[in-house]
């Protein structure tokens, strides 16, 4: 995986990847190597999530505002 990847672009391989697997035209093993490719773009649209959320923090709390946390569920 290319790991310069931006965030946007990271999420567009991925949905690409979940188009890919839901159509049912991808043989056994290409599932299973696009399947991996996938859970590893995930992590990292993880990992760059976490770190905007980190810096939105900073930026909040530099401020002198509160940030309230919140749950998605």
């Amino acid at each position: 995986m290319d790991i310069n990847l931006s965030f946007e672009q990271a999420l567009e391989k991925l949905e690409g990847i979940v188009k890919q697997l839901e159509s049912g035209d991808t043989s056994l093993d290409k599932a299973i190597e696009i399947y991996q490719e996938g859970v590893l773009l995930s992590k990292y649209c993880t990992q760059k999530l976490n770190e905007a959320e980190g810096k939105v923090m900073t930026i909040m709390n530099k401020n002198g505002n509160n940030m309230e946390e919140f749950k998605i569920s």
